[in-house]
C-alpha cells in the first residue's frame, strides 16, 4: 500500500498544533502536515467570542477567535500543508496514519507525530446523573457552539452543573443573550473556575453559586419530552448526597460543565503509556512519549486553563520534534517524577537530563485550596528550591523551573506542595 510521506504530520490543527507547526517549520522542518478535523483551524477556540486571551503571548486582550486568527495569518507565511475536514482512524507505533475525508481514504507516513487532539467534555453517562432521560440535557461547550457560531439559544431557564470556565463563562453568555441562569451548581467546597471568572460571569450577574451541591434528580415534563424541573441536594465531605437538603429549580435546561478529557483514543491505539492521573499521555521533558517519535502537547497531553501556555506548549513540541527529525533518537536515561503531597499531577512525568539546556518547566496542580504554602522541589532527598506561595487552587495550573544544574548526579527528583 501506498503511503504519503511526511517529514512531521500534526493531528489538530487547535492552538497547540498551529504553534507547533510554526515552530517546527521555524526549527528548519520545511514537509509539515496538519490534519484537523473541522472545516477551518483554531479548535475550540472559534466559539470562545469571549476575550481574555492572548495576555501572556501577545500582551493584549483577545477573543478566542481573534487568537486563533494570528496564528492562522502567522502559519500563512509558513508552507505548512493543511488537510481540513479529516478525521484520522488510526495511528500506530510505525507513524503510520489512516485518514478519511469526503475524497475518500488516505495512508500518511510521518518521521515524527506530534499529538494535539485536544479534549472532549464529559457527559451525562459519565457522570451517572439520575433521573428521567428527556432532551434539555447537554454539556456547555455544546451550548457555547450552539449560541455563539450557529446562533441557537439552548433553553430559557437553565441549571449549571460545575463550575469550570466553560460553564461560568457560558453562564454570563447565556444570560446575556436573555435566558435565565437559575443556578450554578459545584459538588466540590470550592469553584473549579478561575477568579477572574467568577466575579465577571457570576457576582456580577447576581448568578447564585451553590458549592458543595450536586443534581440529585431530573423531571420531565408531562408529555416526557423536555426537562421540566433539576433538582439539587447538599453533599458531604465524601460526595455522598445528604437526605432531606433538596433544592428544587423549575427550568427547561441543564448544562454539563463537570470536566475536560483528553481525546487520546489514537494514543491508546497506538500503544503510548497515559497517566492515570492526567488521563493524557506519559511524556519526558522534550514532550516525547513512550513510543518514539510520538510527540504530545495542548489539551491532549494536560488540561490547561490558559490557552497562552497550550500555544507555548505546542511550540517546545515543535521544537523538540525537529530535533527528533534531524538527528535521531538520542537514547538516554530519564528520572521518573514523584508526585508529592498536595498535588494531583506532574507532568512532564520523566526528566532526561542529557536533554536540557539551561531549565525545563513542571506543571502541576494542587489537590485542594492551600494558603500561606510553599513548593519544594526535592532531589536525592534534599530540598534544593523552595518558592512561597500565598494562595494556591486547583483550577489554576502552576508551574517550576528545574535547572540543569540541579539535575547533576540526580537520582531522583520530587515536587510537593506543603503549609508553611
Amino acid at each position: 500500500m501506498n503511503k504519503e510521506k511526511h517529514d512531521l504530520i500534526i493531528i489538530g490543527g487547535g492552538p497547540a498544533g498551529i504553534a507547533a507547526a510554526i515552530s517546527a517549520n521555524k526549527a528548519g522542518i520545511k514537509d509539515i502536515l496538519i490534519i484537523e478535523r473541522d472545516n477551518i483551524l483554531g479548535g475550540i477556540l472559534n466559539q470562545c467570542i469571549h476575550n481574555g486571551f492572548g495576555l501572556h503571548r501577545f500582551k493584549e486582550e483577545l477573543t478566542g477567535p481573534e487568537y486563533a486568527g494570528r496564528y492562522v495569518e502567522l502559519l500563512k507565511e509558513t508552507k505548512v500543508k493543511v488537510l481540513s475536514n479529516t478525521m484520522v482512524t488510526s495511528l500506530n507505533a510505525k507513524k503510520e496514519i489512516t485518514a478519511i475525508n469526503s475524497k475518500g481514504v488516505n495512508h500518511l507516513l510521518g518521521k515524527a507525530i506530534i499529538l494535539a487532539m485536544g479534549c472532549r467534555e464529559r457527559s451525562r453517562g459519565a457522570i451517572s446523573i439520575p433521573g428521567d432521560r428527556v432532551a434539555g440535557v447537554i454539556t456547555a461547550g455544546a451550548a457555547q457552539r450552539y449560541c455563539n457560531i450557529d446562533g441557537y439559544l439552548v433553553g430559557k431557564k437553565v441549571v449549571i452543573l460545575g463550575s469550570g470556565d466553560i460553564g461560568l463563562i457560558t453562564a454570563r453568555r447565556l444570560t446575556l443573550e436573555g435566558a435565565k441562569v437559575l443556578a450554578v451548581v459545584e459538588i466540590c467546597p470550592y469553584s473549579n473556575g478561575l477568579n477572574r471568572n467568577i466575579v465577571q460571569c457570576l457576582n456580577d450577574f447576581d448568578i447564585p453559586l451553590y458549592l458543595s451541591h450536586t443534581v440529585s434528580n431530573i423531571k420531565a415534563n408531562k408529555n416526557h419530552t423536555r426537562v421540566e424541573e433539576v433538582i439539587i441536594s447538599k453533599v458531604d465531605e465524601n460526595k455522598n448526597i445528604i437526605p432531606n437538603t433538596e433544592i428544587s429549580f423549575k427550568c427547561d435546561t441543564l448544562l454539563l460543565s463537570v470536566g475536560l478529557i483528553p481525546e487520546n483514543e489514537l494514543s491508546i491505539k497506538a500503544g503510548i503509556i497515559l497517566d492515570p492521573r492526567t488521563k493524557g499521555a506519559l511524556v519526558s521533558n522534550n514532550l516525547e512519549t513512550s513510543v518514539e517519535g510520538i510527540f504530545a502537547c495542548g489539551n491532549v497531553l494536560q488540561v490547561h486553563d490558559l490557552v497562552d501556555n497550550v500555544s507555548l506548549e505546542g511550540e517546545r513540541a515543535g521544537i523538540s520534534a525537529a530535533n527528533y527529525i534531524k538527528e535521531g533518537n538520542k537514547k538516554s536515561k530519564g528520572i521518573k517524577l514523584e508526585v508529592g503531597e498536595n498535588l494531583l499531577y506532574l507532568c512532564p512525568q520523566i526528566i532526561k537530563p542529557s536533554s536540557v539546556v539551561d531549565s525545563t518547566p513542571i506543571f502541576f496542580r494542587v489537590k485542594k485550596p492551600l494558603d500561606n504554602c510553599k513548593i519544594n522541589i526535592i532531589i536525592n532527598n534534599e530540598i534544593v528550591s523552595s518558592i512561597n506561595k500565598i494562595k494556591l487552587i486547583p483550577s489554576e495550573m502552576q508551574s517550576v523551573n528545574i535547572r540543569k544544574d540541579m539535575l547533576k548526579g540526580a537520582k531522583n527528583i520530587k515536587i510537593e506542595v506543603i503549609k508553611k
